[in-house]
């Protein structure tokens, strides 16, 4: 168990995503996590258990972590949650105390019409998804729901390069005609060394600041491997550096970041590397310089929560103990879209659990430009350091989504503006 909990999305999106398996699809292992810690303290004994083995905390850190996210809204993400129970229904003290003790912010009533929960789901993801992942029915007796939404403009928005940038061993690079490639500032590049995935190479995109609270951001984290490296071991990766990306300074990179000059010159299916000489005021003559070109892309799934190890079938039991009704027929579903594209990002995500009865001098320049022109793993991390001094905020290292891109997208013919920036 840990204390950590940005550490314990970390590892729960690893299950969850190593569940889902490694078609093209975006999850938010946030929302999942989030509405397990709801649950928790609804659990007891072997069941309790279980729920916090899938949470990787305690249920009572567990909850206060959720308590503090919704108390302190991150600015670039929108979070709600949700509670609602046919009346009349089944009322027990223990259900009375769990729903006491929910977060203020929660919403909690009588179990609305389909019409109400779509609204709902719209009006708390932006109108990104339009329709409550499930559909209410006369068996239903609860739902309890969680919101995520983001929808954030770059910081530079990027510049627009040709397919053909991705390599000629792209399998993209042939249905493609555009890309994007990073802007000279703003974004990052890196190639790094991972425990899980090797070596990969990392783009990170900052949305622009909240205009509210600029001690509040979000950074969408690129993270490309080796074509041969399973779809679990880049997510778990992107993972790992996604968080140290949240903690560097801005002019600063990750620790186990890798030189230029101790990476071999030419092409490889991550990046091509080049030696110019050139004129620099770095202190040893030797330069660095980093771009990268990905596609557009985006992804809508619907996830079943309800598998091994992702503690769902136990809040099933708590809840079933709490309502009296150990005979329910429970169904936990995650319904998430993503876009990404020249000036921003987008993402949202629903989860649900329902219950119904059964139912200068000279020098010399290493210049990469990295690839992302295979399948690739994404991780949209928020930054919090509203609080100042070295103790950051609720929402600082969090995780918030995460992709798997297997299915880029050309970029619209919208968003090609002032051609002279295809290379």
């Amino acid at each position: 168990m840990t204390t950590d909990i940005s550490a314990a999305v970390a590892q729960y999106a690893d299950r969850l995503h190593a569940a889902i398996g490694d078609s093209h699809h975006v999850a938010s292992p946030l929302g999942a996590w989030l509405l397990l810690a709801l649950a928790a303290p609804a659990a007891t004994g072997p069941t309790r258990a279980a729920m916090e083995k899938a949470l990787g905390t305690d249920a009572a850190t567990a909850a206060k972590a959720t308590h503090a996210l919704l108390a302190q809204p991150h600015p670039l993400v929108r979070a709600a949650t949700a509670f609602w129970q046919r009346q009349p229904g089944s009322r027990t003290a223990r259900l009375d105390r769990w729903l006491a003790a929910l977060p203020g912010s929660t919403t909690t009533g009588p179990l609305p019409e389909q019409a109400e929960l779509d609204a709902w789901a719209r009006e708390h993801t932006l109108g990104l998804i339009k329709e409550f992942p499930i559909a209410v029915a006369p068996q239903t007796l609860l739902i309890l729901a969680n919101a995520l939404a983001t929808r954030v403009s770059w910081a530079e928005p990027f510049r627009v390069a040709s397919a053909d940038a991705l390599g000629s061993g792209s399998p993209w690079a042939g249905g493609l005609r555009r890309v994007l490639r990073s802007p000279e500032h703003n974004h990052r590049c890196w190639i790094a060394d991972t425990e899980w995935a090797g070596t990969v190479a990392v783009h990170a995109a900052p949305a622009r600041p909240a205009v509210t609270d600029r001690g509040a951001g979000l950074l969408v984290v690129s993270v490309a491997a080796a074509p041969d490296v399973p779809a679990g071991y880049v997510l778990a990766a992107a993972h790992e550096v996604a968080t140290a990306a949240a903690d560097a300074p801005e002019r600063d990179l990750p620790t186990r970041r890798r030189s230029l000059f101790r990476i071999p010159l030419g092409e490889s299916p991550l990046w091509t590397l080049r030696e110019e000489h050139i004129f620099t005021d770095a202190p040893d003559g030797r330069e660095e310089r980093l771009t990268a070109v990905l596609p557009c892309w985006s992804a809508g799934s619907r996830h079943d929560l309800m598998g091994r190890g992702l503690g769902f079938a136990a809040a099933a039991e708590a809840f079933g103990e709490l309502l009296g009704s150990p005979e329910l027929g429970f169904e936990a579903v995650q319904q998430a879209m993503a876009r990404y594209g020249r000036y921003g990002f987008e993402a949202a995500a629903v989860t649900v659990l329902h219950a119904a009865v059964s139912l200068p001098p000279p020098g010399v320049a290493r210049i990469a430009e990295l690839r992302f022109g295979h399948p690739y793993a994404v991780v949209a991390v928020a930054t919090d350091s509203r609080g100042g001094g070295d103790v950051p905020g609720p929402w600082h290292g969090m995780p918030v989504f995460s992709a798997w891109v297997a299915e880029p997208e050309e970029l619209p013919e919208a968003d090609v503006a002032g051609r002279r920036d295809i290379g």
